[in-house]
């Protein structure tokens, strides 16, 4: 499996989108299943923020200066997707606010994600080059098992 930082979140974006599809394919009714799929969107979202906040932003910003504005954009949907994770966290899924704030969650983490991947990575990628990004992404994955489950514990959340 690759190291690289890039393709790292890349892959991790792609899981997340996976449980969005298959949350909007679920029957309306079946309750356990949108529990089981959102438990499973809270962590992967979770673990995602906390290494992109602690290694790879602080990273970027270094490496390209110029991605400051970008960070700084990322790091406020952050806050915006860790309290709707929390929201969630306790939610019953027969709640009527739940899919609505599942689906209010998606269209943030999509357009997140597309400015991530098509507007600043890129940016990084060229000026970080291979090994660094191969160092970077070590780390990341390193730091995943010491990565809070409660979205609150993550720094966006204070932000």
């Amino acid at each position: 499996m690759s190291t690289d930082a890039i393709v790292l979140l890349k892959n991790d974006h792609k899981t997340v989108e996976k449980l969005f599809k298959e949350f909007e394919k679920a029957d309306d009714e079946a309750y356990g299943d949108k529990r089981r799929i959102v438990d499973s969107i809270i962590e992967e979202l979770t673990v995602h923020a906390y290494i992109e906040e602690e290694i790879f932003y602080p990273a970027a910003r270094e490496a390209v200066p110029e991605t400051k504005d970008h960070v700084l954009e990322s790091v406020e949907e952050h806050h915006v997707v860790v309290w709707m994770l929390s929201e969630l966290l306790g939610l019953d899924p027969e709640d009527e606010t739940f899919d609505a704030k599942v689906t209010v969650l998606t269209e943030n983490v999509r357009h997140h994600v597309e400015e991530e991947e098509d507007e600043w990575f890129p940016e990084v990628r060229s000026a970080m080059g291979r090994k660094r990004l191969q160092e970077l992404g070590q780390r990341m994955l390193d730091a995943r098992p010491d990565a809070p489950k409660n979205p609150l514990e993550l720094k966006s959340a204070k932000a």
